[in-house]
């Protein structure tokens, strides 16, 4: 594996734990009725290669999903990426 493709698998790793982490997070806080992450930022997690943890914490934690704009769109976003990565 070249340095491009161990810094790509690091990256798209790290993101989509983070994505995940803060999809929980935000679910908790939902619950507990405190602050919530902006859907700008839960979004832009995605956007940024963490699709797939996003869609995973989705679906783990039943959030966001009646969104329209989290169901049908992080689904395009991970298209995209696929797309772009090959």
């Amino acid at each position: 594996m070249d340095d491009l493709h161990r810094a790509t698998t690091i990256w798209l790793v790290i993101i989509n734990t983070i994505a995940i982490a803060v999809y929980g997070w935000d679910k908790f806080c939902a619950k507990q009725g405190w602050r919530r992450v902006p859907e700008k930022s839960l979004l832009l997690l995605a956007a940024i290669g963490g699709s797939i943890g996003t869609m995973g914490a989705m679906a783990l934690f039943h959030h966001k999903t009646r969104h329209l704009k989290f169901r049908y769109g992080i689904p395009l976003l991970l298209v995209l990426q696929f797309a772009v990565l090959i």
